[in-house]
């Protein structure tokens, strides 16, 4: 059974999820970045996990894409859905609200996985609109909540 984790990254926390959760599978797995590969034969694959990373309440537009393009043969595998993102008390409710209904209700895994704060590769007004809102101590060192056991979550589900 061959597996893809199709994902889309601003700043590279998705797609560092999407890595882990490759090194945690046993079996054979590709990974695509959705920002670099539009037109994905979904033939070749048993399950796929599609993830991307939260900035203002919304994912990737490559992302919505793809789902929205590839939904009725998506809703014929076996799907994981995950989000990056560094809310922790509404990431949920993002989650449920980024992805199609129809994915979220035949879904056997989806999980928020947590974020980083990649200071280094934010521009000015990133670093400008996270020090308004999310308030860090330090914005020269990044900050990372990703979370190994909702990875883990995920690669258990999908077995």
């Amino acid at each position: 059974m061959k597996t893809l984790i199709a994902y889309a990254t601003n700043h590279g926390a998705a797609e560092k999820c999407a890595k882990m959760l490759k090194g945690k599978m046993k079996k054979e797995v590709e990974l695509i970045n959705l920002k670099k590969v539009k037109n994905v034969d979904l033939n070749e694959y048993d399950k796929v996990i599609i993830g991307g990373s939260i900035y203002a309440g919304t994912i990737q537009k490559s992302v919505t894409e793809f789902c929205t393009k590839n939904i009725d043969i998506l809703k014929q595998k076996k799907i994981g859905l995950f989000i990056s993102c560094m809310t922790e008390d509404n990431a949920d409710m993002q989650l449920n609200t980024v992805f199609p209904q129809e994915l979220l209700n035949s879904a056997a895994a989806k999980e928020a996985c947590g974020g980083e704060y990649n200071f280094k590769d934010m521009n000015f007004m990133e670093k400008l609109i996270i020090k308004m809102i999310a308030k860090p101590s330090n914005t020269r060192e990044n900050i990372s909540t990703i979370s190994e056991e909702k990875i883990d979550k995920i690669v258990h589900a999908m077995g």
